[in-house]
């Protein structure tokens, strides 16, 4: 298939990158809306951006009120603000929930569409603020995609919301802002990320530039998962931070799949981190990508460095799913969405949100409201 391929915004991928933000933002002009999550005080890392922005004569603006739940609403009052303040950039510093926040500010601030008709699918206008992208978690599937997920605050559905182009101006993937995590819930990090590349592998928007980003995300990921087995000191904020960087780039150039789309439909509407929910479905996601893409899994197989040499392509693709198992119980992750107090019943409008989201398309099977709503009872 022919590739059509398209990055705008400036990438500076490296620990302390975010030194240079101050020099890039004195290009839009002299005053910052920062987007972010309060969480971020406590290792100062606010105050170490803001220091960056302002020695390079930055007016920075924070709005910090981005509750734990958030839904695209809150983008509504980051609007406002970065509107009345006259900004001239927003930058998004935090994780999932604050980029996306952050993002739709951006496109909000010069436009006089209401938040819920670019939720109901209305396209943006062309006018808006540049928005910079500084991630403190490498599992964003869409830092790279002219799209995003938001929360419907009207019924808490997930719905994708397309960028205009050239929004998203620079984004700085620096190791040195991640986010500080441990125990199970880290581990669950590298679950995630691996599941989107997967399915981004196995969509039928691959192409062999995509597999290649995505192969290498793929070891990146099953290295860290070791790492978290073995307890050995590696660099796990290196490890993470390029791996994420692949799989976002490869998902913009392929697409990820239903997996992604359930997890993010799950977190929209229970209090549940979309890492937990991505590393329960996970190997319900693999099980149907055997069927779907046999040679991609196998190839998955031998790249965590199952023994596939001599196996049938049906073998070495069943024992993917079998290395994730494993791994997800040495790591003591769980592996039922009932163990996070959901309810059946209230599953089943997640699954038709996951559905309707645009991406899932690509799956490489047929993905019916129903077959959504059946990966969920397996996996509950």
């Amino acid at each position: 298939m022919d590739i059509s391929f398209k990055l705008d915004p400036e990438v500076l991928i490296g620990m302390d990158t975010i030194n240079r933000a101050g020099a890039f933002c004195t290009r839009l002009g002299g005053r910052a809306l920062i987007v972010t999550e309060q969480v971020l005080y406590e290792n100062q890392s606010i105050e170490r951006l803001t220091g960056v922005l302002e020695d390079s004569g930055v007016e920075v603006i924070i709005f910090d009120e981005i509750p734990a739940q958030a839904t695209a609403d809150v983008a509504e009052a980051a609007a406002s603000l970065a509107r009345g303040a006259r900004c001239s950039v927003v930058i998004g510093f935090g994780g999932l929930k604050t980029q996306a926040t952050a993002r739709l500010a951006a496109i909000l601030s010069l436009s006089n569409l209401p938040v819920f008709e670019l939720l109901d699918g209305r396209l943006p206008g062309e006018s808006y603020i540049p928005y910079i992208a500084v991630p403190t978690t490498g599992r964003d599937p869409f830092l790279f995609s002219n799209y995003f997920i938001a929360v419907d605050p009207r019924d808490r559905s997930v719905k994708m919301v397309k960028s205009p182009d050239k929004l998203c101006a620079a984004a700085f993937v620096d190791g040195s802002l991640s986010e500080s995590l441990s125990g199970a819930f880290a581990a669950t990090t590298a679950f995630d990320g691996f599941c989107v590349a997967v399915e981004a592998y196995c969509s039928t928007r691959a192409s062999f530039f995509s597999d290649a980003l995505l192969e290498q995300a793929i070891a990146l990921y099953a290295r860290m998962m070791d790492s978290y087995m073995n307890s050995q000191i590696v660099d796990l904020v290196g490890n993470a931070t390029n791996a994420g960087f692949l799989m976002a780039l490869g998902a913009a150039v392929s697409s990820p799949g239903i997996g992604t789309a359930l997890s993010y439909a799950i977190n929209g509407r229970f209090p549940v981190a979309k890492s937990w929910c991505s590393a329960v479905l996970l190997p319900y996601i693999l099980e149907r990508l055997i069927s779907a893409r046999p040679e991609k899994l196998a190839k998955v197989s031998a790249i965590m460095g199952e023994p596939v040499e001599g196996a049938s392509v049906s073998d070495s693709a069943n024992m993917a799913v079998d290395t994730i198992r494993r791994r997800m119980g040495a790591l003591k992750i769980p592996a039922r969405l009932k163990e996070f107090n959901l309810s059946l019943d209230r599953l089943v409008s997640v699954a038709e949100a996951a559905r309707n989201l645009e991406f899932v398309a690509f799956s490489p099977w047929t993905v019916s409201a129903e077959d959504a709503f059946d990966i969920l009872k397996q996996a509950f």
